[in-house]
């Protein structure tokens, strides 16, 4: 039976099973009155990047709209148009601020909540509440999930990590409270599973054990009520519909391909669904993402590729050697033309996050990338010398909500009569300021976030 539990959206239900379907153009008997016009939600992304980057490869020259995309970012020349590249923006307590070595769990920490973290190895963690879980706690109730955390890493809430800082504040990029970190998700089956395994009711744990088990797709479980709709709806809507479930089941087989491909898989345990590839895994969690955009099934999500410290090597683009590593370059040309392929690498991964959510159509014909807002960037600006100002920092998405998209602006002092001034310490404004700015987009009033010194509009 079709139900409709959260405002406008439409749900299919079967045993351990529950989809959340896109908007669509609302066709007979779905059409509403004129006064009952569905406004279409805008969303809020993070995706984390590690260790800094080669910062004259990533920062453009021009100011304003006549900007040229340097090498680091040439792979979003076709989303110019929906991306801003922020220069002058700062975290300034990732800097150790008497605590000492840590910048790498200070970055993670510091990124969403502009807090200075509490150096402790213990149980004892303190950073601040998260943009991300602020904007949750306000709109959260409005859809299946209030917020959905991935990782390209899997999670770590304890152990010593960094120079006497918990693992929590480097494998956590949101925080529900200072001292509640929200554990990402790096295994892509489990976070299907939570987008669209699960009853809004009560969950039928044995359908879906008993799904998994024999190989079953999960839109075997819904065809009875997928038939029901599929009848009521007009033929644009239909072939919506189609698109979406054939997208849904090519997200499964490539789920299921994994594990096939994994050694330890037991029926009783839920599969390992990581892939090999980290190039493979990152878009299988993009492409989770932009699902649960389109459905709607959570409005507010944070992807953390990788813990800023990590070490992971770069074979498939030509770099055997580690990431941490080789950001401590010491200037060092050829170690900086590698860490300029990484950085590369990443800046590939979201211009495919960002194709994806423009294919995809909402009921008024707009793409789902002008629905959303999306903040691409790191907590570490240069990795060789650990600076926390001036970070690498672009917001995609948000045309059809005002954003100001297709341009290169400079928060930094100076900036403002045609001068830059990025390379002085603390010249910047607090990342905090813009956090405010995107939660104020959200419809979410907040008066201070870590800090923040006041709210920027200018986006």
């Amino acid at each position: 039976m079709l139900i409709n539990k959260l405002g406008r959206r439409s749900f299919l239900r079967g045993l351990g099973a529950s989809i959340s379907l896109p908007t669509f153009c609302l066709s007979e008997p779905f059409k509403l009155n004129a006064q009952d016009k569905i406004l279409i939600p805008l969303r809020m992304g993070f995706a984390y990047i590690p260790n800094g980057v080669i910062m004259e490869n990533w920062k453009p020259k021009e100011l304003g709209k006549n900007f040229a995309l340097p090498p680091t970012l040439k792979p979003l020349e076709n989303r110019k148009g929906d991306i801003q590249v922020f220069s002058g923006l700062d975290h300034t307590k990732a800097n150790s601020n008497g605590d000492g070595g840590g910048d790498h769990a200070r970055a993670n920490a510091t990124f969403l909540t502009g807090c200075q973290a509490r150096k402790t190895a213990g149980s004892n963690i303190r950073v601040g509440k998260s943009v991300d879980q602020i904007a949750a706690s306000h709109i959260g109730n409005q859809t299946k999930l209030p917020s959905l955390e991935l990782s390209g890493d899997k999670a770590r809430r304890s152990g010593k990590c960094d120079s006497g800082y918990s693992c929590a504040y480097q494998f956590n990029l949101s925080w529900k409270t200072e001292s509640m970190p929200m554990s990402p998700e790096s295994n892509p089956r489990l976070v299907f599973e939570r987008l669209f395994g699960k009853s809004l009711q009560k969950d039928d744990n044995k359908a879906q054990a008993q799904r998994l088990r024999h190989d079953q797709s999960i839109l075997d479980f819904v065809l009875e009520d997928a038939r029901s709709l599929r009848r009521r709806l007009g033929r644009d809507d239909r072939e919506k519909i189609d698109e979406y479930f054939v997208a849904v089941r090519e997200l499964e087989e490539r789920i299921e391909n994994t594990e096939t491909q994994n050694i330890n898989f037991r029926d009783e345990i839920p599969p390992e669904g990581v892939p090999k590839s980290y190039k493979d895994h990152l878009r299988l969690m993009f492409d989770m993402m932009a699902l649960a955009f389109q459905t709607d099934s959570t409005r507010v999500s944070s992807f953390l590729l990788a813990h800023d410290g990590s070490n992971r090597s770069f074979n498939e683009v030509g770099v055997p050697e580690g990431h941490h590593s080789l950001s401590h370059h010491r200037d060092n040309d050829l170690k900086k033309r590698k860490l300029a392929k990484i950085d590369r690498f990443y800046v590939e991964q979201f211009s495919y996050f960002l194709d994806k959510l423009d294919r995809a159509k909402e009921n008024d014909g707009s793409s789902l990338l002008d629905h959303c807002m999306i903040l691409y960037g790191g907590g570490i600006s240069d990795g060789n010398r650990h600076r926390h100002v001036d970070l690498p920092v672009l917001l995609a998405g948000g045309k059809a909500h005002g954003l100001q998209t297709g341009r290169h602006h400079d928060f930094s002092s100076g900036s403002y009569n045609g001068h830059t001034n990025l390379n002085k310490e603390g010249a910047g404004m607090p990342m905090t300021n813009l956090h405010l700015g995107l939660l104020k987009k959200m419809g979410v009033q907040a008066d201070q976030i870590g800090d923040s010194t006041g709210l920027t509009q200018n986006i």
